[in-house]
């Protein structure tokens, strides 16, 4: 059904020129790259722009409609980390083929955008109708700025600042990790840990928080290291190091591709293989190549692509589209994991 909510007018160049006490050509110079614009005026335009919700219409540009018919996705973790860090790993490019199909299936378009709300971002990303943000941080300053603007979006897992569940898809992270930890115990664990980042999104907290409050249940001490996702290898190296010294571990969920690769080569050194499992949260082409094969989660990026993408364009144009919520968290269990007699 349509929506009847009034359409919020859309802030024009000239709003921008005035408010930042400069001329029409000389904002279109800050946006566009053409002219000669001095670094403060820029940023007196931007944070004006900000201020008013502006977006540069370039590309829409001579449409009878205000809407583009296109949608953006930030996924925070190819931002943060660069390409060259995730393509390795299966969720971000499942996501985005996924989400890119389901919205051509509905006759929009799907954009893979820098954060707009960033101070040297083209802000021709604003041009679009909505937003995917993916594993948002706390406080995530994209969000305060569509909030404020009024721009629809949603995030792919929760701001752990926010209390927004009607903007959010849930990407059930506690019972991903009860699953996890379930699987381990089931293998023969008495003892498990777990490496999560130190990134401050509810992918890392909500697992750690998850994690304990399992412990407690089976009434275990809770044992946690953190480590820096940038750290890669040698921070899952190192992290694997400090809980074999303990010498009680006989399981590892690590979170990141790049950590659990780096338990795995600490514990192949040390021997202690088969006798300690390891899980990584989220599964990659690197863990199925490894030696011995890591177990690992397949969080299911595609149905969560098409659950965030029909929900999303529901609030962009009001029609309501189907968006069932898929069965999260299907561990793929290679040879790190499972019963022993099945490891090695």
């Amino acid at each position: 059904m349509a929506s009847d909510r009034p359409t919020p007018r859309r802030a024009t160049i000239q709003d921008v020129a005035r408010r930042a006490g400069v001329s029409s050509t000389t904002v279109s110079h800050t946006f566009s790259g053409n002219g000669t614009v001095a670094t403060a005026t820029q940023q007196r335009v931007r944070a004006a722009a900000d201020a008013l919700g502006y977006r540069p219409d370039a590309l829409a540009r001579g449409l009878r409609s205000s809407r583009l018919g296109v949608i953006a996705l930030v996924e925070r973790s190819v931002i943060d980390f660069g390409p060259h860090a995730v393509l390795g790993v299966d969720y971000f490019l499942r996501f985005a083929g996924a989400a890119a199909l389901a919205a051509v299936d509905q006759g929009y378009g799907l954009m893979f955008v820098p954060d707009p709300s960033e101070e040297d971002a083209p802000m021709v990303a604003f041009a679009c109708d909505g937003f995917l943000v993916t594993e948002p941080t706390s406080n995530d300053h994209l969000l305060t700025t569509l909030e404020r603007h009024g721009i629809p979006h949603l995030s792919v897992g929760r701001d752990p600042a926010r209390e927004r569940p009607d903007t959010v898809v849930d990407i059930a992270t506690e019972l991903i990790t009860d699953r996890v930890l379930d699987h381990l115990a089931d293998g023969g664990a008495k003892r498990v840990a777990v490496i999560v980042g130190t990134d401050e999104n509810a992918w890392n907290l909500d697992t750690e928080a998850a994690y304990r409050a399992w412990a407690v249940r089976l009434g275990h001490e809770p044992l946690v290291v953190r480590q820096p996702e940038r750290s890669d290898e040698a921070g899952g190296r190192e992290a694997a190091e400090l809980l074999s010294s303990d010498g009680t571990v006989d399981a590892i969920y690590a979170l990141t591709a790049e950590h659990a690769l780096g338990a795995l080569a600490l514990l192949r050194e040390r021997g202690l293989l088969p006798h300690v499992q390891l899980v990584c949260g989220s599964d990659a082409e690197s863990l199925r190549a490894a030696t011995p094969a890591i177990s690992a989660v397949d969080l299911l990026p595609e149905a969560l692509a098409w659950e965030a993408t029909m929900r999303l364009l529901t609030l962009v144009d009001g029609i309501e589209r189907p968006a069932p919520t898929p069965d999260h968290g299907r561990i793929n269990v290679r040879r790190t994991s499972g019963r022993r007699d099945q490891r090695g």
